[in-house]
């Protein structure tokens, strides 16, 4: 390169440098540098390719092919060493591969999981790479994250949860051209360790007691046989699937469920008054109080609103399962807000989704959101150590704590040393 042409190079790195355009584009001032070393590179593996055994077999040098890259620094074109029995597979840019670096589509894959649409990812890396990036291609991309999907569907579970809770989304899916209301449910658990996960996420036409069976008969299947704790809304014959498959659980129904269905039969006149006397009821310090604050409830109001009474007391086993636990534990169990504010955190992301094109485009978005929100569960329950031996103390063997054999102290796994009674 003459000074002449050193300097001009030079400029133009600088002026590319200083008004934000890609250096590696198509007219990038480095793009004839990095096409001259892959170029190179893909020299070398022919080379190595087309050893002794191969140019035996006749295998040779069979000219020039081209391809269109498409990578973080913007696009450029290669040409590609091909050879006669077309047997040569390249490592550095494989055959097929029009994206040369995985951190693009790490961040394509990171863009959908916000809720960006397509086009406006199409859009955000043609402004930031120069690089145009097709809608069939893009979905190709967040496509590598099916088996990923399919591996949590699948996945073992731990033979116990001490909590788990189970409750449904409902989405707009396209299904042979026409909109669709499916419903996705989702499981929430909390380990004897204290910590969350999502035990799994199951797609149908609508949500219901005959659907949920098959789900935790699935989760059965996957290794799943024992929970202390279900926690549900209050939909017809779920109780019955759960204590079917798990005989020994306490279900306990959610009292905001309740409360919302009471309220649907209640004149707006007498709302803010019944809830008075409905606070006395799920408040109570205990069992036997509510009991006979719920008496009172029926006395007064029976005759007006028999329904909603009725309502209560057909299902005070399942609603008053957690007066048997101290103030923490109940405010962990009896609603299903566990799940609900895991679902709000989805929500803010698919809301902006009018339909979606299939079963797998909502789970793929609900995976990758759900990651993101698995990122923050990084530590067990507050005071969860207390409220395992409140647990161990009830459940006895069905709790399967661990001595720890390396602690001189051989705490179970599960209870920290400093709070054991």
């Amino acid at each position: 390169m003459t000074t002449k042409e050193q300097q001009e190079f030079e400029k133009k790195v600088l002026d590319q440098f200083m008004s934000g355009k890609s250096l590696f584009g198509a007219d990038g001032a480095f793009a004839p540098m990095l096409k001259n070393v892959i170029e190179k590179a893909l020299q070398a593996e022919m080379d190595s390719h087309l050893d002794s055994d191969e140019r035996a077999k006749g295998n040779k040098r069979n000219g020039k092919g081209k391809k269109k890259l498409k990578s973080g620094f913007g696009s450029f074109d290669i040409e590609t060493p091909e050879d006669r029995q077309s047997s040569f597979e390249p490592e550095l840019v494989k055959k097929r591969q029009t994206i040369l670096a995985d951190n693009l589509s790490d961040k394509i894959i990171g863009l959908y999981g916000l809720g960006m649409s397509y086009r406006d990812i199409s859009n955000h890396i043609k402004e930031m790479y120069d690089t145009d990036i097709s809608h069939t291609v893009l979905s190709q991309i967040t496509d590598q994250i099916i088996p990923d999907i399919k591996a949590l569907q699948s996945r073992p579970l731990e033979p116990l949860y001490c909590i788990v809770w189970l409750d449904a989304m409902h989405y707009k899916v396209k299904v042979d051209g026409k909109i669709t209301h499916k419903a996705l449910y989702n499981i929430l658990g909390i380990t004897k360790e204290g910590r969350k996960e999502v035990l799994g996420m199951y797609i149908s036409e609508s949500e219901g007691a005959n659907f949920w069976l098959q789900v935790l008969t699935d989760l059965h299947n996957r290794g799943l046989q024992d929970i202390l704790i279900a926690c549900t809304d209050n939909l017809r014959g779920f109780t019955e699937a759960i204590l079917s498959v798990y005989p020994k659980a306490q279900v306990q129904l959610c009292i905001v469920h309740q409360i919302r269905n009471s309220l649907k039969y209640i004149a707006s006149k007498d709302q803010k008054e019944f809830m008075k006397d409905l606070k006395k009821v799920y408040r109570a310090i205990t069992k036997d109080v509510a009991e006979d604050e719920l008496l009172n409830l029926e006395e007064k109001w029976g005759s007006k609103y028999p329904v909603v009474i009725e309502s209560w007391q057909r299902n005070w086993e399942q609603l008053s399962q957690y007066f048997q636990y101290t103030q923490p534990i109940r405010k962990i169990i009896y609603t299903t807000n566990a799940v609900e504010g895991f679902h709000r955190q989805i929500r803010k992301v698919t809301k902006t989704k009018g339909a979606f094109t299939s079963d797998m485009s909502l789970l793929k978005l609900v995976y990758l959101v759900t990651k993101n929100i698995e990122k923050k569960w990084t530590a067990p329950l507050h005071n969860w150590s207390l409220t395992i031996q409140q647990f161990y103390i009830k459940f006895g063997d069905r709790i399967p704590l661990e001595i720890n054999a390396n602690s001189s102290g051989a705490s179970p796994r599960g209870i920290e040393t400093s709070d054991r009674v």
